[in-house]
């Protein structure tokens, strides 16, 4: 791709929009991949007159040379033939892959699912739906923190019928519901949970679905937003992105939410509360 080359030629730090200009690349793809580059310790930065620059490692001057990818979107579609809103079908295409997919997101709530749903105080909810609860692993979780509320899974049907099959459990205090959180009716409820979902997608289908959501959310009540991973790597598989708490809090207050709270949990996940 030719960054490295660019920053040992330049002999001092660049920003991200220099290189990008330098390499005709998306500027936005470009800052993410040098934040990531800057996390794992290949490039070094510093900040002047509020300009991110960047400068390469001696790791990175020994070892690292030309890539590819310049467009600033996942390359699914020349890797695989996939466009990419067809990730999902992809991941979808076969029970092998699919369950491969839901045994991910299981493993991740049983590991993390307490903190986030203890994250806020929720006993006030009476009935919560997960929007694309997959497996039910955060929902129980849910289930289990706060007995006194409903919990149901919303998810596409297949994977309704792949949970209920191989994820199931005793007396299981969660409901599962077969639909699409775009294109059906979402269920009316106090809470609506969306663990992974919102960086899954590009604003603009983001908006829709928040809007979608105030408007089934029953007035005076609050709806969570838990996102997670890394924006690199949704950059790569999707057309998501991961975003700090000042964009969520512009794109929640955008369909009509308010008061957005951001907690910390300390762990992998946080979560961020909004209300109607």
């Amino acid at each position: 791709m030719g960054v490295f080359d660019l920053l040992l030629k330049a002999q001092e730090p660049i920003s991200a929009q220099h290189v990008a200009q330098e390499l005709s690349c998306s500027e936005d793809g470009m800052e993410r991949l040098m934040d990531a580059l800057v996390g794992i310790e290949i490039l070094e930065v510093e900040t002047k007159d509020g300009t991110a620059l960047y400068s390469s490692s001696d790791v990175a001057n020994l070892y690292l040379a030309k890539g590819s990818g310049k467009e600033g979107k996942n390359q699914n579609e020349k890797t695989f033939g996939l466009p990419s809103e067809d990730i999902f079908k992809a991941l979808y295409r076969s029970e092998e892959e699919m369950l491969k997919f839901m045994g991910l997101m299981n493993s991740s709530w049983v590991l993390d699912g307490h903190d986030i749903v203890t994250a806020f105080n929720l006993s006030g909810f009476q009935k919560i739906v997960d929007l694309g609860g997959c497996t039910g692993a955060l929902a129980r979780e849910m289930a289990k923190a706060w007995p006194s509320s409903s919990v149901t899974v919303l998810d596409l049907p297949q994977v309704v019928e792949a949970a209920q099959k191989h994820f199931p459990q005793e007396d299981d205090a969660v409901e599962f519901q077969s639909g699409d959180f775009f294109s059906d009716e979402i269920p009316p409820a106090d809470l609506y949970v969306l663990a992974r979902i919102i960086h899954d997608w590009p604003e603009e289908k983001c908006v829709t679905l928040l809007k979608k959501i105030h408007d089934s959310c029953r007035p005076g009540e609050r709806g969570p937003v838990t996102a997670q991973i890394f924006s690199l790597n949704m950059l790569v598989q999707t057309e998501g992105r991961e975003r700090p708490p000042s964009e969520y809090t512009r794109i929640l207050e955008k369909t009509g939410f308010h008061n957005v709270q951001v907690c910390r949990t300390g762990k992998c996940y946080d979560t961020i509360l909004a209300t109607r």
